[in-house]
């Protein structure tokens, strides 16, 4: 006997109102477990939300451009008995008038209409008051009052869901003027509220300026570079003007300061050779050893593993120890998060690395993927580099760069031998950290990274 049971989103963080970009599976499409059913895209990724278990798809209860929490359900998937699998396909073709008709009782969230409902709201005449009126359709009437192209267009009409215009009602924000950063041009709740932030921010820098005081910078430059030769634009991607925005913001806001160190890996590297060669089904990196060093460093320096609560007034002291990781992807860098770092050994933490920076390069990272990170590490060292000065991922107080390491001539009390030398890069905040504090710090990890025997102390 088949049975239907409800396909829900899992997990995905503290995230609510995630908007789906794509609808994957159609009513009468056989899945499997693991089975991509919807796309959703967060604040830095996209990722799909699979089948919980394999079976028909009977009702997709959600469409692109709705939104989803935790616990909402996606679609209606019968298990069990194959043998009447062909049947609802024969459903799935019946005339739609009848479909259309019911569609609204079966909208995917009570903030999200059915089309046909939605079509109709875009299409009503909006009042003076900014509230739709409902129109008698049993005959012709003349509108109440004016209204021209601009205001009924399709093209004209700002795209975004009737909770996100009922929140800009609510703020007085003209939606009109309000740039939608998501798919397509939509605008979201966080648009609204960064708009409204802007404006404020506007004000308040007019008044700042006026006193004399504040940063009173000069508008950006406005260059045509076309006169000047050929060029070619290309938008950014999602995940840049993001990333951009925060990077931005935790640069001016935080009181940056780079301590530079060199680490003396030879006896590490040769010991990671072994090891891999011990576990060739393993990829195991340098990157595995710097985790472990950055765990002791950070129990052995507290206030690095650490947080300024909203009010700036008080650290908050972490009891565990997730360490982010920046993947360099197509679309940008993101930092998808390894937990409890301090319970796993090598070999599980190369493992661990290898799916995550997999899961970021395809796309794959979940919201509850890249939260929750205590401190930073950001690697450079396959590509090159001597040094660099790495922006803090607030509101971590600290992060980790690391350069390419080379052979170069170390005095040993006698002669100078050659030595494989790794430099580090520590960005701090100063607000949290003291230079002295830092420069402990930075000279603990290249101690351990020396002598991975201080590991086990």
């Amino acid at each position: 006997m088949a049975d239907i049971s409800e396909a829900t989103v899992p997990d995905i963080g503290d995230f609510t109102d995630v908007p789906v970009i794509e609808v994957l599976v159609k009513p009468g499409d056989r899945v499997e477990k693991d089975q991509g059913l919807i796309t959703l895209e967060s604040a830095k990724a996209t990722m799909e939300v699979p089948a919980p278990f394999a079976g028909t798809v009977r009702e997709v209860k959600v469409k692109e451009n709705d939104t989803v929490s935790q616990g909402s359900v996606i679609a209606l998937i019968e298990t069990g008995d194959e043998k009447g699998a062909s049947k609802p396909a024969a459903s799935a073709e019946k005339p739609t008038a009848p479909i259309a008709e019911s569609a609204p009782k079966k909208s995917a969230s009570p903030e999200e209409p059915s089309k046909a409902s939605a079509a109709k709201a875009e299409a009503a005449h909006v009042s003076q008051s900014g509230k739709p009126e409902q129109r008698d359709e049993s005959g012709p009437r003349s509108p109440p009052v004016p209204f021209d192209a601009d205001t009924v267009a399709p093209d004209k009409i700002p795209y975004a869901s009737p909770a996100v215009r009922a929140f800009a009602r609510e703020l007085g924000v003209d939606l009109a003027r309000v740039h939608g950063s998501a798919r397509n041009g939509r605008i979201t709740k966080e648009d609204v509220q960064a708009f409204v932030k802007s404006a404020l921010t506007e004000g308040a820098q007019q008044v700042t300026a006026a006193s004399g005081g504040g940063l009173n910078l000069l508008p950006w430059p406005q260059v045509d570079f076309s006169k000047y030769g050929e060029i070619e634009e290309k938008p950014l991607s999602r995940i840049k003007k993001l990333s951009g925005a925060n990077l931005a913001r935790n640069w001016v806001m935080i009181p940056h300061v780079t301590q530079h160190e060199l680490a003396d890996i030879t006896e590490m590297e040769a010991f990671r050779k072994q090891l891999a060669a011990e576990n060739k089904e393993t990829k195991i990196t340098p990157l595995v050893f710097l985790i472990k060093a950055v765990v002791a460093a950070l129990k052995q320096y507290p206030q690095f593993n650490a947080s300024l609560d909203a009010s700036g007034e008080k650290l908050v002291l972490k009891k565990y120890f997730h360490i982010g990781i920046a993947v360099d992807t197509p679309d940008g860098l993101v930092v998808p998060v390894i937990r409890d770092c301090d319970r796993k050994g090598l070999l599980e933490l190369a493992l661990e690395l290898g799916e995550i920076s997999k899961k970021a390069r395809d796309k794959k990272l979940s919201p509850a993927d890249m939260s929750g990170g205590c401190f930073s590490i950001s690697s450079l060292g396959g590509i090159g580099g001597t040094s660099f000065t790495p922006i803090i991922n607030a509101p971590e107080v600290a992060i980790l760069g690391v350069s390419r390491s080379s052979m170069q001539p170390v005095w040993n009390g006698n002669d100078f031998e050659p030595r494989l030398m790794l430099p580090l890069s520590l960005s701090y905040d100063h607000r949290v950290i003291d230079g002295a504090d830092a420069a402990r710090f930075a000279a603990f990890l290249a101690r351990v990274l020396g002598d991975l025997r201080r590991l086990l102390l």
